[in-house]
């Protein structure tokens, strides 16, 4: 009864601040009016600038408040060129883009063409089922809530030493899953939560199954209703061609010296399924998330299951496809992802009404010094948006 009261409540709070969002504006950019003067305009373009005097090569930010929007970039896209990072780059997306496949799958339970609490067998190819040990006892919606118990297939030793050492391979989705072949579960289905990439790559291949070709799903139940013209999935040079990517960079040896890796994020994105593979703007993150909360995407119900969350200690972690936490008291619901040369969190604060968005181009999935600094400078940020 609770999580229903909560639901209704942030619905309207969505409703009642949607033309309040408008207001403030002075400047356009695209269909989308930008309020120069935003109220955090300057201490966050001076955070933004202190990132990148830290270590990290260039920064970009999205707001949408009461105030209105506002973008901000700091920093270079590419070290070896000076090139800045400006509001028109595309940003590697990384796990954020699981939300847009748990939406799909979800867009799958509406027409009843799959049910969240079937097996996973009945709508994965047998070939890929008996690579899944127990698989006749996981549903869908573990798959989606991450209490599957799943193997995660970047753990796998082969796969990041073929990934590092020869990044032109081309992986498809069975590929990913050949990785845990034959490996226990980590748990018993249902019994906890612990999140694993491999759960969204076969999510993607049920999608597939079902449709046919997953991608052309969510391009289509997806980024066409929301009109999103600069959001890409299943990246290429040709569909990127007049598109500004920034370059990508990583501490290989954790000493604080980065190393450009552009070639191999590239890659890495191109081919991954389900669990990462969309690049975005700023700007289109927000406008992705905005429309999901505001029923844009999705019917009431369906929002609602997606935000019936997995606890942990009690506390909400995870839904469908959707994480839920607090920063500085705040309640939030979004995602995050990291990469080899990239980093961002996307994230909407209902009680403030905020959506932010924030991706930089270096990464954050291996250690380094320079992170120490960086995760105190975003805990400022943090304060800063939320104050």
């Amino acid at each position: 009864m609770k999580k229903t009261i909560f639901f209704i409540v942030c619905t309207l709070m969505l409703a009642q601040n949607n033309q309040a969002q408008q207001a403030s504006l002075t400047s356009k950019k695209g269909s989308i009016s930008i309020n120069e003067n935003h109220p955090k305009s300057l201490k966050v373009s001076r955070i933004l600038e202190e990132l990148t005097q830290n270590g990290c090569p260039g920064a970009s930010i999205a707001i949408l408040d009461n105030n209105g929007w506002w973008l901000h970039s700091e920093g270079l896209a590419s070290l070896e060129k000076n090139e800045p990072m400006t509001n028109d780059h595309l940003h590697y997306l990384q796990s954020v883009a699981k939300t847009y496949m748990a939406v799909a799958v979800l867009k799958l339970y509406e027409t009843g063409k799959l049910q969240l609490d079937n097996p996973i067998t009945q709508y994965l190819d047998p070939r890929i089922s008996q690579i899944i040990q127990r698989a006749d006892e996981i549903t869908v919606r573990m798959l989606l809530n991450h209490t599957s118990g799943i193997p995660e297939y970047n753990f796998n030793p082969n796969y990041t030493a073929t990934l590092l050492q020869h990044p032109e391979t081309v992986f498809k989705g069975e590929d990913y899953i050949n990785y845990i072949k034959r490996k226990p579960l980590d748990f018993e289905p249902g019994s906890r939560y612990s999140y694993r990439n491999s759960n969204y790559v076969l999510l993607s291949l049920i999608v597939d199954k079902v449709t046919g070709d997953h991608g052309d799903f969510i391009r289509e139940q997806i980024f066409e209703p929301l009109n999103l013209k600069k959001t890409y999935y299943q990246i290429s040079p040709r569909k990127l061609k007049n598109e500004k990517l920034p370059n990508s960079y990583w501490d290989r040896y954790s000493n604080g010296i980065l190393e450009d890796v552009s070639f191999v994020q590239q890659q890495n994105v191109a081919y991954m399924v389900g669990d990462d593979g969309i690049v975005t703007t700023t700007q289109e993150a927000i406008l992705f998330l905005k429309g999901l909360l505001e029923g844009k995407l999705l019917q009431e119900a369906t929002l609602k299951e997606m935000m019936t969350w997995v606890t942990r200690d009690g506390k909400p972690v995870y839904g469908l496809g959707l994480g839920s936490n607090e920063i500085a008291g705040q309640r939030f619901y979004g995602h995050t992802g990291g990469g080899l040369g990239a980093g961002c969190e996307l994230r909407y604060f209902p009680e403030k009404n905020l959506y932010m968005f924030i991706a930089i181009n270096i990464g954050t999935v291996t250690d380094s010094p320079l992170h120490a600094k960086l995760v105190e400078v975003r805990e400022r940020l943090y304060q800063t948006l939320l104050e």
